[in-house]
C-alpha cells in the first residue's frame, strides 16, 4: 500500500514540473529550482543536514544547496521523485513514511499556493487524519514561543492542547490547514482564530514554525 508520504511526494514533484523552475514559492526568496535543490540536498547530502536545524551550520547547508542549483531543474525535481538513496537515513523503513509527510505537503502547497489562482485540494478525510498526527507531533515546537495557551481545533470538535491554564486563543480548520498555519504558513492557511483580542494580537505576530 502507498504511503501518505508518497502520495504528497507525487503530488509535490507535478506541482514542481506544473509551475516550472523559475515560479515563485512560499519559501521567502526561492524559486521551484531553489526548493528542489532543497529537497535534494536534504536527503541526499546528510553533511549538508546539521544546518537545516542549527544555525551554525547554515551557511554551509546553503552552499552546498545553491552548488546543486547548476543541474537542470528537471533532473533535481527526477531525484526528488525517485527518493532517497538505498543508504540515505530516509531510506530506512517506516523513515520516509514517518519523516516526509508534513515535509511534502506542506512544500507541494508552497509551490501551489505561490500562484494566484491557487485553490485548496479537497483531501480525503484519511489523509487529513494522518496530517492531524502530524500536527499533533510538532506542536509542542511550533508554539514555543506561545505566551498563551492555544487549542487546534478541527471541524468534527476534536483538539490538540498547548500551553498554560488560561483562557486560550483557539485555531480552527482543516489538520491541513492547521498544519500550514503550523509552519508559518499564516498568509495562506485557512485557518480562523479566536480569543481574548490582546491574546489574538499577540498570537498572531509570532514566528511560527520549527
Amino acid at each position: 500500500m502507498t504511503s501518505f508520504a508518497a502520495q504528497e511526494r507525487q503530488a509535490l514533484v507535478d506541482a514542481l514540473l506544473a509551475a516550472g523552475p523559475q515560479a515563485p514559492t512560499l519559501c521567502e526568496g526561492w524559486t521551484a529550482h531553489d526548493l528542489a535543490a532543497h529537497l535534494v540536498v536534504r536527503e541526499r547530502r546528510p553533511d549538508a543536514s546539521p544546518g537545516l536545524i542549527l544555525p551554525l551550520f547554515a551557511g554551509y547547508t546553503e552552499r552546498v544547496r545553491r552548488s546543486y542549483l547548476e543541474r537542470p531543474f528537471e533532473e533535481l525535481v527526477e531525484l526528488v521523485r525517485t527518493g532517497p538513496p538505498r543508504l540515505s537515513a530516509f531510506a530506512l523503513p517506516g523513515v520516509d513514511a514517518r519523516t516526509n509527510l508534513g515535509e511534502h505537503f506542506v512544500h507541494c502547497e508552497d509551490v501551489r499556493r505561490a500562484a494566484p489562482t491557487w485553490q485548496a485540494r479537497d483531501l480525503p478525510n484519511d489523509l487529513q487524519e494522518a496530517l492531524w498526527g502530524v500536527l499533533g507531533g510538532m506542536t509542542r515546537i511550533a508554539l514555543r514561543r506561545s505566551k498563551d495557551p492555544v487549542r487546534l481545533v478541527r471541524p468534527d470538535g476534536a483538539e490538540i492542547s498547548w500551553g498554560p491554564a488560561g483562557q486560550p486563543v483557539r485555531l480552527h480548520g482543516e489538520p491541513a490547514e492547521l498544519l500550514l498555519h503550523a509552519y508559518n504558513r499564516t498568509a495562506v492557511a485557512q485557518v480562523r482564530i479566536e480569543g481574548d483580542d490582546a491574546a489574538v494580537a499577540r498570537f498572531r505576530a509570532l514566528k511560527m514554525g520549527l
